[in-house]
């Protein structure tokens, strides 16, 4: 029983304030970023890009943990971190492919898979310490999301000017009220 309560306390190679702060900071800025999707009525909010953000990190913990683990420092085991945005990477695709549906013509979900895709790397910026990376890129997704979620609205109510058809005198028109004829 010793042994076994001796692990559940193993060291970490990262101070483990660091760690809950890392983890905190990734499910606050999934958090952000879902609230926004949450807030559009989308399929996966609040709680799905805070998970996502949140595995991200907690992935990219693991991964730095590893590779300072006794166990894996023999010359057999190599450790690759760039195979750890790949997992993630993949993982996050399958769930955000999951969200895109084609119907009646038209595509829906893109923008909340691509969001998500996005907090898994925020979560991974977290994870890993770059914190002022994963704060720029969750304001810059917000701002994507929020901002030009609203330019996209105000431009589909604005309607393109007609153009005149062939063989049509918009002056002749205006003062006669018959298309083509003149005064």
């Amino acid at each position: 029983m010793d042994q076994l309560l001796n692990d559940i306390g193993h060291p970490t190679y990262i101070p483990f304030e660091v760690i809950a702060a890392r983890l905190f900071l990734a499910a606050l800025l999934g958090a952000a970023i879902g609230f926004e999707r949450e807030w559009q009525n989308r399929p996966a909010g609040l709680r799905t890009h805070m998970l996502v953000c949140l595995s991200g990190a907690l992935i990219a913990i693991l991964t730095v943990e590893i590779t300072h683990v006794p166990f894996f420092q023999d010359e057999a085991i190599r450790v690759d971190p760039v195979r750890l945005v790949e997992a993630v990477t993949a993982g996050v695709a399958f769930l955000a492919a999951g969200l895109i549906i084609f119907a009646r013509g038209e595509v829906h979900g893109l923008t909340t898979g691509a969001g998500m895709w996005l907090a898994s790397a925020v979560g991974l910026a977290c994870g890993l310490g770059f914190w002022q990376i994963a704060l720029l890129a969750a304001v810059l997704t917000l701002a994507v999301l929020g901002l030009l979620s609203r330019l996209q609205e105000w431009m589909k109510t604005k309607q393109p000017l007609e153009t005149p058809r062939a063989g049509y005198d918009q002056a002749a028109a205006d003062t006669t009220g018959t298309p083509g004829s003149t005064a």
